[in-house]
């Protein structure tokens, strides 16, 4: 009965953390190029008292033995790269990934980051940067008397600068990245990841070309989280936390019961 407290102990921590995760994704509903998560769990340790196959008295075998478990944990969380809604925005610096791929932009260590988010302005040296200051790789400048910005399909951006000018002129190209198993980066915040063993080395390519995604300019990717999807999960990990407060409960009951008997 002893083992039964802690069994659903298990289950609490885990369905608590699973709340947090689900908590996480509903905050962050409204974040640019958010990629939800989901908690994956898996069984604890078995206690065998009896193996199956065991030999019984006339030459017999138990078919099944006996095992009882120990609980549950958390076994990881995945991020689902699910494409998210695009919202035109008609600013020619807000860009979106159609398909695979990651934005690539320097972070403050000297480190390359990567993000699904494109919502990105310039500095004051007219260099493409995110929200946060991260310079958009490779550095791509502005000049400051463009009159247009004009970024295509396959990341190319041209300008068309003040004067006479009507010829646009290409300034640079946009390279995104994938990877193998995007679901093994590290979220830093500030819509950035990092890349891990897990996850594997960043592959290079042109946006368009060889399964990489397409560059839409004036649009930003929304956040993929399902809001009743995230609802229904909430209700589902409040009901079980409160199944396994009950048996504790429960537990706590017959203990009292057996403390109580008399000779």
């Amino acid at each position: 009965m002893e083992r039964s407290l802690w069994t659903a102990a298990t289950g609490m921590n885990a369905q608590r953390f699973n709340l947090d995760i689900i908590a996480n994704n509903l905050a962050n509903v409204n974040t640019t190029g958010y990629k939800k998560t989901r908690t994956e769990f898996e069984d604890l340790l078995y206690a065998t008292l009896m193996i199956p196959g065991t030999p019984v008295a006339g030459g017999g075998k138990v078919p099944t033995g006996i095992q009882v478990g120990h609980g549950v944990k958390v076994a990881g969380t995945h991020k689902i790269y699910l494409k998210g809604s695009l919202e035109e925005t008609g600013n020619p610096l807000d860009l979106a990934i159609e398909g695979d791929g990651f934005f690539q932009v320097l972070l403050p260590d000297g480190e390359t980051g990567y993000a699904r988010a494109g919502s990105f302005a310039k500095d004051a040296e007219g260099r493409i940067v995110t929200s946060n200051g991260y310079i958009l790789q490779p550095e791509i400048v502005i000049p400051e008397d463009a009159t247009e910005i004009t970024i295509k399909e396959d990341g190319t951006v041209y300008v068309i600068a003040g004067g006479d000018m009507k010829t646009p002129v290409e300034v640079g190209k946009i390279e995104i990245v994938r990877f193998i198993n995007p679901s093994g980066l590290s979220a830093q915040g500030k819509n950035v990841l990092r890349e891990t063993a897990a996850s594997g080395d960043p592959i290079i390519g042109t946006p368009g070309i060889e399964g990489f995604g397409r560059i839409a300019q004036g649009f930003l990717e929304m956040s993929n989280v399902n809001v009743v999807e995230e609802m229904i999960k909430m209700i589902v990990a409040q009901r079980a936390y409160e199944l396994n407060s009950k048996t504790i409960h429960a537990a706590d009951s017959m203990l009292g019961v057996a403390a109580t008997i008399r000779r």
